[in-house]
Order: C-alpha cells, then structure tokens, then sequence
C-alpha cells in the first residue's frame, strides 16, 4: 500500500473512531492557545489546562500578562515544569504582538516563527485551528504513531515527520488527523503496551502486518 493510500485509510478509521477532533488545550482566545501551547512543553496539556484555568482568571488579558510580575508569574506556571523560562517567553511573546503586531496573531509560519517562544509545533496549531489552514503538528503522538504505521520511515525529528505527512496527507484533513492522532495516542497506540487488540487501525498498521 502506497503511503497515500495508506494515509486515506488511516483518516477513515480515525474520523469514525474520533469524530470530534478538537484540540486538548482549553482556550477561548487565540493568544491564551499560544500561552497553553507553550505551558505544554514536557507537561501534560491535562496539566496545562488546570494551570491556565486560573492563570487567566488573574491575567484576563494580553496586556496583563505582559504587565505582570515575572515572579508571580514564574510562580503562577511553575506546576508545568520549567517556570522561569516559560514565564519569560510568555511575556515576552504578550509583549511582542502588542508592540509589534497591534495584538493581532500572525497567520503565516514564517511570522510566527518569529514570535518569542514559538516553534514548529506552536505555529502549526496556530494555523491549524485559528485559521484553518493546513497543519502538521509532530508531537511526541504524531511522531510516535506515524512511525509505527509506516506513514513515515520512523525519524524522530519533528520536522522531517512534518516534511514527510505534507506529502501524503490531503491538506484539509491534516490538522483534524493531528488531533485525531493524540485522542488515538493516548488511548490506544500508547508509547509503552499499545492496545493492538483493540485498535481500529490494526488491518492497516505496519506493525501487525
């Protein structure tokens, strides 16, 4: 099976597996997603979300973050591991579109990439779900599952997965198939003892086959 086709039966399975395919990260604001995602860096967005719960109850908006005490705010994302640094990027990044981008959130990868604090992975969520565009968001799920059913050759590098899916993935879906990939990841092809029995994927999987 060529890796196109491959692909399609993958998104077949998953859309009937996951129909709703939303991302993890709890926000109302395309600014507080650019905050969650970089909270998210080796943390559990299960975690993220109950840190930005009350970190946007105190900075309810972009300007109040940029204003905020670094000390406070260290303290206030502290429980998703490496605080000062996350809080220095997260102020800056507040700080930056207002002075630079009116506090509009850039629409291209490039731009983004500029940001402070934000990465591949950061910029294609962006894209993906705050203006539709194509996404490819290699996250340890993506980078893990995509290897193990042969969509890619099994590189461990974000970028060479992103690469190697726009090649094969239909653009419109790719964002949703990300999305789809961490629902899937977590409960069935889980990076230790995957749930093979019970995967939808399995016919398809170059793992069993």
């Amino acid at each position: 099976m060529r890796k196109s086709q491959l692909a399609l039966a993958l998104i077949e399975r998953l859309e009937r597996e996951y129909p709703d395919a939303i991302c993890s990260l709890d926000y109302d604001e395309a600014w507080q997603l650019m905050i969650a995602v970089r909270l998210s860096a080796q943390c559990t967005d299960a975690r993220v979300n109950i840190v930005t719960r009350d970190l946007f109850k105190k900075y309810p908006t972009m300007e109040a973050i940029a204003d905020a005490d670094i000390n406070e705010l260290t303290d206030a994302v502290r429980p998703c591991g490496l605080g000062p640094s996350k809080a220095r990027d997260i102020k800056k990044l507040m700080t930056t579109l207002i002075s630079d981008h009116d506090k509009q959130i850039p629409d291209s990868m490039d731009e983004l990439l500029k940001l402070p604090g934000v990465g591949r992975k950061s910029a294609n969520l962006i894209l993906g779900d705050v203006y539709g565009q194509p996404a490819y968001v290699a996250d340890t799920h993506c980078i893990r599952i995509t290897g193990r059913m042969g969509l890619t050759d099994g590189t461990k590098d974000p970028k060479k997965v992103e690469d190697q899916l726009r090649k094969v993935l239909p653009p419109e879906k790719s964002n949703d198939f990300c999305h789809r990939l961490v629902l899937f990841g977590r409960a069935i092809c889980t990076a230790r003892n995957p749930k093979c029995d019970a995967c939808p994927c399995a016919d398809v999987c170059r793992r069993r086959l």
